[in-house]
């Protein structure tokens, strides 16, 4: 990496740990001190959501029956927020009020009068901030988000003394949000404080220098989180779809109101739009890499569609660390990173070196990805090597995780560097990687080679291990090696022999999947990311000795159409 590259990335680093430094000292929750200033005269705009809707999700609400984070709670005649919630994420989704996109979708009094009278309730119940997670630093700072873009929603035909209270406890969010700031935990957390801080200094009467200084800290925050090649620190491809929505109803907003940009806010978004490109598959949805799940379509559209910088992906992201190799037809993206900085790595995956495949607009290759919803045994297991379409050294992940104190589970040990390589060949460019993930404990590297033909046909790939100076392992060894290749849901698996199967896509697109050197075996899968909750899938598994079979090779080649069965 050149050394800009590697300054930034260092900057990173340091800022990282003065962080973490700064949240053991205040024992990670700031006790905010009730001394409310003045509550806000009045709101001045209402900033878009670009986010979709469901207008259904309303009707049941109105009911009473709250369906939020793939569970349901029935409040009956009772106040929602005095029940148990049924799961963490629920509770979130609950108390983050996102669900007001969906009164605002029904255009209908009667739910905005619903919605009004929720939001009254919950006022009532939390006039001051505390430990509970109700007041957990984001879910306080996309409560705030979301007040502000529903408040036509919120008050509608509203009565003055509701209004006011309503304004108050806005102003008491905005006062939280900025006392939590200094110890709120990296990455999404506190750029999304930063972007609910600024989104309130325009919505409410204020001075210029505080707009001002609410620009000057996201523009720091940006500075810092967003890499030069527009991707995130957290390595997460939603991460970048998230940010957009919410920064350019944002920067929309400064425009409306005449208020000068911060300066970081459009080229950050301008270097965003391309990453998102780069992760975008055939189909449509981004790839699942580091903590992204599902995707629905109509999220990208919307985002997408203010986007004006028009143009093939781009080949690799140096920053984030990711390679991609692609025709108009067919797509490969591949891991070739690790965490940049272990306070963002909550949410990291071991799955250096694991690549996703899609063609004519289906995903084939897949990993298992983040689950939206789930028991938290659920996400550490979908973080493992063996979730992701990689190979697996004795069932070891390349990474390993741990919690530590205020942060979370992390990653604390395992890959420390990845080696990537292009190379022309007439055959289609070859990507070489390798990473030391495996290095500490067996003393050997993994080093995976994949291409794919100009005619985005036909894709060789490669997977060897291999010690210090690329000697081969003992033969003694002991190492079982397995690579697995998690296959979408939506595919079929037709096996022929015990070195090839076919994968048959809806429209019956069929791909050829072969292994020579060892027998494919077809495998149970759970596949974690998917919009309706997590479901059944197929996985291909090519089990060898290393130390009798150091490398395999496989191939990939489009085939005509069969019929579904």
């Amino acid at each position: 990496m050149a050394p800009l590259g590697r300054k930034i990335l260092s900057t990173l680093y340091m800022r990282s740990g003065i962080r973490q430094v700064h949240q053991a000292a205040n024992g990670g929750v700031f006790r905010f001190r009730q001394t409310f200033r003045k509550a806000p005269e009045k709101l001045l705009v209402a900033p878009t959501d670009l986010r979709a809707s469901d207008p259904f999700i309303a009707e049941e609400i109105f009911n009473g029956r709250f369906t939020l984070a793939g569970r349901t709670l029935d409040a009956s005649n009772e106040s929602v927020f005095d029940l148990d919630p049924p799961s963490p994420e629920f509770q979130t989704r609950l108390h983050s009020f996102v669900w007001l996109r969906d009164f605002r979708a029904t255009k209908s009094d009667k739910h905005y009068q619903r919605a009004q009278e929720l939001t009254q309730d919950w006022i009532a119940r939390h006039r001051w901030p505390d430990d509970s997670p109700v007041w957990r630093p984001q879910t306080a700072a996309i409560r705030l988000m979301s007040w502000l873009s529903h408040s036509p929603v919120i008050l509608k035909s509203a009565q003055l003394g509701f209004y006011r209270r309503f304004l108050k406890s806005i102003g008491m969010h905005v006062d939280y949000l900025r006392s939590v700031a200094p110890t709120a935990g990296d990455g999404l957390e506190i750029m999304r404080i930063r972007i609910a801080l600024a989104m309130a200094s325009l919505s409410l009467p204020t001075t210029l220098a505080a707009v001002q200084r609410a620009g000057a800290s996201l523009d720091r925050e940006l500075d810092r989180q967003v890499l030069p090649d527009g991707g995130h620190i957290s390595r997460n491809p939603r991460a970048i779809l998230d940010l957009l929505m919410e920064l350019l109803p944002l920067r929309q907003t400064y425009v409306n109101l005449g208020y000068e940009m911060p300066s970081r806010v459009i080229p950050a978004i301008d270097r965003m739009f391309p990453a998102l490109r780069f992760f975008r598959h055939q189909s449509g949805e981004l790839g699942l890499f580091n903590g992204a799940t599902a995707t629905l379509a109509t999220e990208l559209v919307a985002v997408l569609r203010y986007d004006e910088s028009a143009g093939q992906p781009f080949r690799a992201m140096p920053y984030m660390r990711y390679q991609r190799i692609g025709t108009s037809s067919t797509a490969i993206i591949v891991d070739t990173g690790y965490p940049i900085t272990q306070e963002t790595s909550t949410h990291a995956h071991a799955g250096c070196l694991s690549f996703e495949l899609s063609s004519g607009g289906h995903r084939l290759i897949v990993n298992s990805g983040a689950p939206i919803y789930g028991p938290e045994d659920y996400r550490q297991l979908a973080r493992s090597t063996a979730a992701h379409s990689t190979v697996t050294l004795n069932d070891t992940s390349s990474h390993s995780f741990g919690r530590l104190s205020g942060m979370g589970t992390v990653v604390t040990g395992g890959v420390k560097r990845v080696e990537a390589t292009r190379k022309e060949d007439p055959q289609g460019e070859i990507l070489v990687a390798s990473h030391d993930g495996y290095l500490d404990k067996f003393g050997v590297y993994h080093e995976r080679s994949i291409q794919l033909h100009p005619s985005g046909t036909i894709i060789r790939g490669g997977d060897r291990f291999m010690g210090k100076g690329g000697a081969e392992p003992p033969e003694n060894c002991g190492f079982q090696a397995t690579a697995r290749f998690h296959i979408h849901p939506s595919i079929q698996i037709r096996p022929v022999d015990e070195n090839e199967v076919l994968l048959v896509a809806p429209d019956a697109q069929t791909w050829s999947f072969t292994c020579i050197d060892a027998t494919i075996e077809v495998g149970e899968d759970v596949f974690f990311a998917d919009s309706s909750g997590i479901r059944g899938s197929r996985q291909l598994e090519i089990v060898f000795d290393v130390g009798k079979l150091p490398e395999i090779g496989w191939r990939l080649e489009q085939k005509g159409r069969l019929k579904a069965r």
